[in-house]
């Protein structure tokens, strides 16, 4: 073979047979490129589409959510502690009724508090005023009134912890209201982190559990622990929970000028809200005695609405 042969270039028609045939690959690959890309935007739009629309049937799962009858001792969606930390005891709430607001007695400031047991500030304030409430409470000089509700559920890893945990209090109050505080303080002594899974629903039996051993100082009766853990087991207060935290968040609070429950802890002291420090009790405790003061200036000035109050205010824990 003569290496040194002159090269043969393509000839005109050749070169423009090759362009056409690199424009139609070139052309070709730009078709399958806006293809791939119209099935992705197409696939994105479907996801987008489907997510408006389980967002949609979510709210109207909520909006029609079946009404559901409340636990017993919380007809006012908390329950109120007085003397000796026992529960005040009311009828439960018949489904579709609306809850009916505790009546303030100028003689016996009501503290009332909106927690979420997911919520650190709660937490915060439960360990920073726990021991003072409980003192209030037992000597009859105040009512501390709980509202468990469930504002957090989607913060928990998908494990529903603060409707789970609301449930659980609900099904205390209802089957034995006299050991909700020592439960309540149970579940903020033991409060799991925001953005966990938090505590299982054995978990929350063994906190029930002890917080009836702690009140009676010896072993849970086993009928009534039974019915609490059946309770917790088969979310029986599930739909309470979450039509009562609606209505906290939707809906005026009673004997206040809230018009909705927008954070927890809400804390209220007779109509008044407490936006002090949460963890500075003695600012607290001047709070409530200085409504305590107030409410009871006014039953004063007024005695046809009410008896005449002999101890205005309650005195702080020694």
């Amino acid at each position: 073979m003569d290496n040194d042969a002159p090269e043969v270039l393509p000839t005109k028609n050749q070169r423009r047979q090759a362009t056409r045939e690199k424009a139609k690959e070139l052309r070709d690959a730009h078709r399958k490129q806006e293809k791939r890309k119209r099935i992705f935007l197409q696939g994105g739009i479907v996801v987008v589409v489907l997510a408006v629309v389980a967002g949609v049937a979510f709210i109207l799962t909520s909006a029609i959510r079946p009404p559901a009858p409340g636990p017993m001792n919380m007809a006012s969606d908390g329950i109120v502690i007085g003397s000796e930390l026992e529960a005040v005891q009311t009828p439960a709430l018949a489904a579709g009724a609306a809850p009916v607001a505790t009546t303030v007695d100028p003689k016996v400031p009501n503290i009332r508090i909106y927690v979420d047991y997911l919520c650190p500030v709660c937490g915060q304030f439960e360990d920073t005023n726990s021991e003072q409430l409980a003192t209030w409470a037992e000597n009859g000089t105040a009512t501390v009134e709980y509202h468990p509700i469930a504002i957090l559920t989607g913060r928990s890893a998908g494990s529903q912890y603060s409707l789970r945990a609301a449930n659980a209090a609900a099904c205390v109050a209802n089957f034995s209201p006299n050991d909700f505080f020592a439960f309540n303080s149970l579940m903020f002594e033991n409060q799991p982190e925001e953005g966990t899974e938090g505590h299982s629903d054995e978990d929350l039996k063994k906190i029930v559990s002890k917080a009836i051993a702690t009140d009676a100082g010896s072993a849970p009766a086993a009928p009534v622990q039974g019915k609490i853990e059946s309770c917790i087991d088969d979310a029986s207060h599930k739909a309470w929970v979450q039509s009562a935290t609606d209505r906290a968040t939707t809906q005026p609070v009673p004997h206040s000028s809230l018009d909705k429950v927008k954070a927890t802890p809400t804390v209220l002291v007779n109509d008044k809200q407490y936006t002090g420090s949460i963890t500075d009790e003695k600012e607290f405790q001047a709070f409530v005695l200085s409504v305590a003061s107030e409410t009871y200036a006014k039953s004063s000035s007024n005695p046809s609405s009410s008896p005449s109050p002999s101890a205005p205010a309650p005195a702080p824990a020694q």
